[in-house]
C-alpha cells in the first residue's frame, strides 16, 4: 500500500475518552518481585504498566484494522504505597490528539486516595510497517 493509499487516522474525536483498569495487588506486583525495591508494596513499574494498559484500552476499539499504538513517553509520580491485597483503579483519559500523537492523563487511586498520577504519550502506527522497521533496524546492527 502506498502512503497516499493508507487510511488517515483522525483521533481528534476521541479526546475525552476514558478507560479504567483495576488490580488487586499480589506478591507478583510488588517492588520486591519486580526488582524495583525491597518492600512488599505495589511497584512503580507495575503502576506504569497498568497506566499503559489503560491507554491501550482507550484506543484499541477505535483504530482501523492494521493499526495500533506504541508508547513513546511516560511521566509518572508514584506518591503513596499500596500493600498486598490493596485494590487500585487506573484511569486514563485522552487529553489531546495531535496528528498521530495521543496524550493521556493518568490517575491511580486506591479507594479515594490518589496514589499516582502522570501522563503517557502514545503514537498511532501501522502495525506491519512498524514491525518490519523494527526487524530491519535489528538486522542492521
Amino acid at each position: 500500500m502506498q502512503p497516499s493509499e493508507r487510511p488517515r487516522v483522525d483521533a481528534a474525536s476521541w479526546v475525552g475518552a476514558v478507560t479504567r483498569v483495576e488490580l488487586t495487588v499480589t506478591d507478583a506486583d510488588t517492588a520486591q518481585a519486580l526488582g524495583s525495591g525491597d518492600v512488599p508494596v505495589l511497584a512503580t513499574p507495575r503502576v506504569l504498566a497498568l497506566a499503559e494498559a489503560a491507554t491501550v484500552g482507550a484506543t484499541a476499539s477505535r483504530l482501523p484494522t492494521g493499526y495500533t499504538t506504541v508508547g513513546t513517553r511516560a511521566d509518572l509520580e508514584h506518591r503513596a504505597a499500596t500493600p498486598i491485597g490493596g485494590r487500585v483503579v487506573v484511569e486514563a483519559r485522552l487529553a489531546k490528539a495531535d496528528g498521530r500523537r495521543l496524550m493521556f492523563e493518568i490517575v491511580v487511586r486506591d479507594g479515594r486516595r490518589v496514589v499516582a498520577e502522570g501522563r503517557v504519550e502514545r503514537v498511532i502506527v501501522e502495525r506491519a510497517r512498524f514491525l518490519a522497521k523494527a526487524l530491519e533496524d535489528r538486522d542492521a546492527t
